[in-house]
């Protein structure tokens, strides 16, 4: 199954057991092993075929165990926790001048790793970690601006997010909803469409021209952040619905870490989105 999350995409489909196990004999340039079931003896010399005192023959393969719920959530408790621990700290001890400073670096860093970590053909929990790490710093450093501005709006942030995204699984499987190949595509379009626009407009900020939340023209600013939220509550199906998939055609267990960071990355573009929503209407 080839995904159209720009996060949980990558060249290959999710990598299932079979495609871990290895065949003796059937390398390059070896011999075709014969294939043998329960029960039948491997014939040795001077024996007959199916001589009981014999052992069973047993090929030497590889197991490999399959991503389950348990593991997806198992690992996306970790990362989040990674996210909100460096975000806590981030928040309570970094001096007040740092905080742009580590705004844009840590938000640019994160930005890359993202990149780096979805277009790998397996997934390191060690990047996944490090991205945890830079993105928490990201988060304490905007949220305690924002906190500074408008007290109380962090809280309301954080709680806004998590009922956002439970809404949203609570809709996703009492509805059933199905996601098409056509509903993929138009996600995976918006989505970094939205993103190089954001992009574009922090490059043109550097200069003084913030085109995009640099005036007072609420509408239009409530309208870019609906269209923000909007589009990481359709990532959030996504993730969901890749996640059910890859269980149900039994991806490889290391599969879960690509899972926990498709999801800690839509919630913290979420939580980002709700922050500066709360912050229109606080205005």
């Amino acid at each position: 199954m080839q995904s159209k999350n720009p996060i949980l995409s990558k060249p290959d489909a999710w990598l299932t057991p079979s495609e871990q196990q290895s065949y003796p004999g059937q390398g390059q340039g070896a011999p075709y092993a014969q294939q043998t079931y329960p029960g039948q003896a491997y014939p040795q010399p001077g024996q007959p075929y199916g001589d009981p005192n014999t052992q069973p023959y047993a090929p030497m393969t590889t197991v490999v165990g399959r991503m389950t719920i348990e593991d997806v959530l198992t690992k996306s408790a970790v990362t989040l926790g990674m996210v909100a621990a460096t975000a806590a700290l981030t928040f309570m001890f970094m001096p007040q001048a740092w905080l742009m400073p580590a705004w844009i670096i840590a938000g640019l860093v994160s930005f890359g790793t993202v990149l780096l970590v979805s277009f790998r053909h397996k997934v390191n929990p060690a990047f996944v970690l490090a991205y945890a790490a830079i993105e928490g710093v990201f988060i304490g450093a905007i949220s305690k601006i924002y906190e500074s501005l408008y007290t109380g709006i962090v809280p309301a942030a954080v709680m806004s997010t998590f009922f956002a995204a439970a809404a949203t699984l609570g809709a996703y499987k009492l509805f059933r909803i199905k996601v098409s190949s056509k509903f993929r595509k138009m996600v995976y379009i918006g989505t970094f469409a939205y993103a190089g626009l954001l992009l574009v407009n922090l490059v043109m900020s550097f200069f003084g021209m913030n085109f995009l939340f640099g005036h007072g023209n609420i509408l239009f600013l409530l309208g870019i952040s609906a269209i923000g939220i909007g589009l990481a509550v359709f990532n959030l199906i996504l993730d969901f619905d890749y996640i059910e998939q890859g269980i149900a055609m039994g991806a490889d267990q290391s599969e879960s870490w690509r899972a926990a960071f498709g999801l800690t990355v839509t919630m913290v573009w979420l939580y980002i989105e709700m922050l500066r929503l709360l912050s229109y209407l606080r205005r």
